[in-house]
């Protein structure tokens, strides 16, 4: 028996990965997080499977679940948005399972940021402009945030910044970004991407609040914030440069 916590991906049935499908339509217990993961996934979830939504669950009551799968010897499919590595509190679940001797494993997923730069059709890593991407959220009512991980100090960076879970605290992200990007820089709120309700809300840091307050948003949306959010021409990369040179593509003679 094992638990499988499952990256479901952003919201789309088909952005999963062949493994994590696989294990949904082989385990007989699926454990999913609610609202966040496609109910067409769960209808690869084979006969007779038993199907818990953890949205309004605690912590010590999902484990009972698993619990109670590994006493029966039922593998279980946890299911998550996204991929697990960020912002998916697996972290406890995976700490109380150990204490218990029961096993897991973890498949990745697609994760929204991925998503949404797919769906801008951009590149969040441009030569001379950003080459570094931070994952990071900010605290409303969930835990703090530890020192240091402020966006003031992300923003000095100039890195492309995917702000997570915070889009009800929009006009503190704003605040705390002017002053490092500049009122001009690109936002991107990406709301439900994937999903078929998905909105791709452009703006700059002067007026994202106005925007994200007309479309009446205040969930299940991620902000990017950067200027490699700019559409246009741009520094190209070195990669395919004909002067480059390594081992799959050495020099060329003269006249080659």
């Amino acid at each position: 028996m094992t638990v499988h916590f499952i990256g479901a991906g952003p919201g789309a049935p088909d952005l999963i990965t062949l493994r994590g499908l696989r294990l949904i339509e082989s385990c007989p217990v699926c454990l999913y997080a609610g609202s966040l993961v496609p109910r067409q996934l769960l209808a690869a979830a084979p006969p007779g499977v038993q199907l818990v939504d953890t949205a309004s669950l605690t912590l010590d009551e999902i484990i009972a679940h698993m619990t109670e799968a590994h006493r029966r010897g039922l593998d279980v499919a946890r299911l998550h948005s996204g991929d697990p590595s960020v912002f998916s509190a697996i972290a406890e679940q995976m700490r109380r399972l150990e204490a218990l001797g029961i096993p897991f494993d973890v498949i990745p997923g697609v994760p929204a940021f991925a998503a949404a730069a797919a769906a801008l059709g951009c590149e969040l890593t441009v030569p001379e402009i950003a080459q570094s991407v931070i994952l990071t959220r900010t605290a409303t009512r969930s835990s703090p945030m530890p020192a240091g991980e402020d966006l003031a100090h992300f923003g000095a960076t100039g890195a492309t910044l995917a702000i997570h879970l915070s889009i009800a605290n929009i006009a503190a992200v704003v605040r705390a970004l002017l002053p490092c990007y500049g009122a001009d820089c690109p936002v991107v709120v990406a709301y439900r991407v994937s999903w078929p309700d998905e909105q791709l809300i452009h703006g700059t840091l002067s007026d994202i609040c106005d925007r994200v307050a007309a479309a009446r948003i205040s969930r299940t949306a991620l902000i990017l914030v950067g200027r490699t959010l700019i559409r246009g021409p741009g520094p190209e990369s070195r990669l395919y440069s004909a002067d480059y040179h390594h081992a799959l593509r050495p020099a060329r003679a003269a006249g080659a």
